[in-house]
């Protein structure tokens, strides 16, 4: 399977060659900063990822942790890359069927005031640690 995706403007467009990891809500405050909301995310290996357009593509070192991917020309965000073998893809820069199902939510004690998460996936304090376990 390869699933395809792009920024708004269509300056940078990317494949992946195989299956998307499962997916992730981000409730934290920089990805609710940098997209205005909390973000979707997958990803896939790094070698699995072709990306066209990278004239057009900027990268933002966000923390010590990690970079983030956007197109200079229309502002999409597209990736999270903390240097490791896979590349974290934003979910609403893939075009349709995308095979991804969202699994859980991350950073939801920083989730914003201004909405509430009302489905029944597992939920997470910062990335891994179950919210009963403070």
């Amino acid at each position: 399977m390869t699933v395809t995706g792009r920024c708004l403007c269509g300056a940078i467009a990317f494949a992946i060659a195989g299956p998307l990891t499962p997916a992730h809500a981000c409730h934290c405050r920089m990805c609710r900063r940098q997209s205005g909301h909390y973000v979707v995310a997958t990803g896939a290996p790094r070698a699995a990822v072709t990306i066209t357009g990278t004239e057009h593509l900027s990268w933002y070192r966000s923390s010590d942790h990690a970079r983030r991917g956007f197109c200079r020309t229309c502002g999409s965000v597209l990736f999270w890359d903390d240097g490791g073998d896979e590349l974290s893809l934003n979910a609403g820069c893939l075009d349709p069927p995308t095979g991804v199902t969202l699994t859980k939510h991350i950073f939801v004690d920083e989730r914003g005031d201004y909405y509430a998460i009302t489905d029944d996936l597992p939920r997470f304090a910062g990335y891994d640690r179950p919210l009963d376990q403070g």
